[in-house]
């Protein structure tokens, strides 16, 4: 627990000094971000990303990651970075984004969240089950979860932040499971609004996904929950 309190604190100190950073680079860019945001329009995001010119890069990660840490969907953002910066890097950087966005928000709801969900799980016996279970298979829980596309992000935050599950086994489990997620919701919102050219490639992912995810499933339900 000491270990996981100073990277707590670092990562603190870390995000107070990256939002202080850019706050002195853009004194606007919160304001405009904001109204991007809510704005929930892809062409609109693209735009205000591509208008950073060489920092466009940099700044469609900082868009993506502020937005995971908040638990909103990204889907928009990241759709967004495939478009301008195609399918290879828009996956990459929006992987990252949303891997280091996922953290940063899990550290700061266990902060809030966890000291208050212990009182309520020690007056239950079957949450208390619950909360030992997420223990025990939070890796192999979180990861199943953070693999599926377009599954809300702010949710599994906050569950991570409510359970038991180590920090180490959230950050592997997100790190790993956002790949294949991030990866699909790029590669379909890429080709949904370049259809296009990208018909075929578009039918070809969304039957791999259906196939793939199906298998996922299947797995889980025989080879995981089986066990419990």
């Amino acid at each position: 627990m000491n270990s996981e309190k100073k990277i707590r604190l670092a990562g603190y100190l870390l995000i107070v000094f990256f939002i202080g950073g850019i706050y002195i680079v853009s004194p606007n860019f919160y304001k405009n971000l904001f109204h991007v945001i809510i704005s929930g329009n892809m062409t609109e995001i693209a735009a205000y990303i591509d208008s950073f010119g060489m920092m466009a890069i940099f700044f469609g990660f900082v868009l993506v990651l502020l937005i995971n840490i908040v638990g909103l969907p990204s889907i928009f953002a990241i759709t967004a970075n495939g478009l301008l910066f195609g399918p290879t890097i828009g996956i990459i950087i929006s992987w990252l984004a949303e891997t280091a966005g996922v953290i940063i928000g899990f550290l700061f709801m266990r902060t809030i969240l966890r000291p208050s969900a212990e009182k309520l799980i020690h007056k239950s016996k079957k949450l208390s089950k619950i909360d030992d279970l997420s223990g025990k298979n939070g890796f192999k829980v979180m990861l199943f979860l953070r693999s599926l596309p377009y599954f809300p992000s702010g949710v599994l935050t906050a569950f991570g932040a409510i359970s038991k599950i180590s920090l180490r086994d959230y950050s592997l489990s997100s790190f790993i499971g956002k790949l294949p997620a991030t990866a699909l919701e790029v590669m379909i919102g890429h080709d949904v609004f370049t259809y296009n050219q990208n018909l075929k490639r578009l039918a070809i992912i969304i039957v791999l996904a259906i196939i793939v995810y199906g298998g996922l499933w299947f797995f889980n339900k025989k080879y995981i929950d089986g066990k419990k």
